[in-house]
């Protein structure tokens, strides 16, 4: 490759906006090979999916300038040089960022916004499980996660097992939880909520899940966040329900040696998880599942469910 065509700049036309987009022969994963052009392809393929997941939410970009194998930095300021035909929220800092009291995030509501995201370098998505209005206003968390992480040598093999209890639980309280893989090494699970418990109620009852996951399934469960807790456990982590948290959104590619992604999948496919590269998908095996089942997570979208 030479380095005047990877530092080639092409201009495009994204759904009536000029982009300039650039290195596009450069490899970010390394291991398969795969481009800055196909993650620019693959975010655009899967947009009519994704945006809808995106919208309205404050986006945390994880970017990879290097590909996988380098450096990489969380990025929640919108950088100063976005168009300013992005879409920005000001919000008051979460706790866990230093020496700012306001971000001014990103916010996804349209293609342009996407590869405009993308051709950052930014291969990871992240995302709160709220959405703030058209004025900015943050309004309460329409979703709650359960994130299953599984502790060496457990897989997500036994986060499927861990998923089946979780959704028992659930059951018990009239509550339907859609899965997801993490495009890592574990699984989560979504619950639609009709957004009108504050995020504390919501964090607590995750908390109290976990728990008594814990208590019934000592063996195999933990709750506790201690790593030194989870060896061969399954990890339910119910933090990430925080309001300051974020999650890898749904169809998000991941930074890992092959450009795998988080993956809706149905619970028949919960079910009969074997091995853990069962429940294992590159990007081009999402746009393939999307063309034939459409969007698995679309009832994450359609309306949510009452915390109990």
């Amino acid at each position: 490759m030479s380095p005047d065509r990877r530092s080639e700049k092409v201009a495009v036309d994204v759904a009536g906006r000029t982009l300039t987009l650039s290195n596009l022969d450069k490899v970010l994963y390394p291991e398969t090979g795969f481009t800055k052009g196909e993650v620019l392809d693959y975010y655009t393929r899967i947009s009519p999916v994704l945006l809808p997941h995106l919208a309205g939410r404050a986006l945390t970009l994880k970017r990879y300038p290097d590909g996988v194998e380098g450096k990489f930095f969380f990025e929640k300021n919108a950088p100063s040089h976005a168009p300013d035909w992005v879409r920005t929220v000001r919000l008051p800092s979460p706790g866990s960022t230093k020496n700012r009291d306001t971000i001014n995030y990103t916010v996804v509501d349209e293609l342009a916004t996407l590869v405009w995201a993308a051709n950052l370098a930014t291969l990871e998505l992240h995302v709160p499980m709220w959405r703030v209005g058209p004025r900015g206003k943050v309004h309460n968390p329409d979703l709650m996660v359960f994130d299953l992480d599984p502790g060496p040598p457990a897989t997500i093999v036994e986060c499927c097992e861990v998923a089946r209890h979780v959704r028992a639980v659930l059951a018990e309280d009239g509550l339907t939880a859609y899965p997801k893989t993490s495009g890592s090494k574990g699984l989560q699970l979504y619950v639609p909520l009709d957004a009108r418990a504050p995020w504390e109620d919501v964090h607590a009852y995750a908390r109290r899940v976990a728990q008594r996951l814990e208590q019934e399934h000592p063996t195999l469960v933990v709750w506790n966040m201690k790593k030194e807790l989870r060896t061969g456990k399954v990890l339910v982590d119910w933090s990430q329900n925080n309001a300051a948290k974020t999650t890898v959104a749904v169809y998000s590619l991941r930074a890992r040696p092959a450009p795998t992604v988080s993956t809706p999948v149905t619970w028949d496919e919960v079910d009969g998880c074997g091995r853990p590269d069962d429940l294992r998908f590159t990007a081009p095996e999402v746009l393939d599942r999307v063309a034939e089942f459409g969007d698995l997570f679309a009832p994450c979208l359609d309306g949510g469910q009452q915390l109990p």
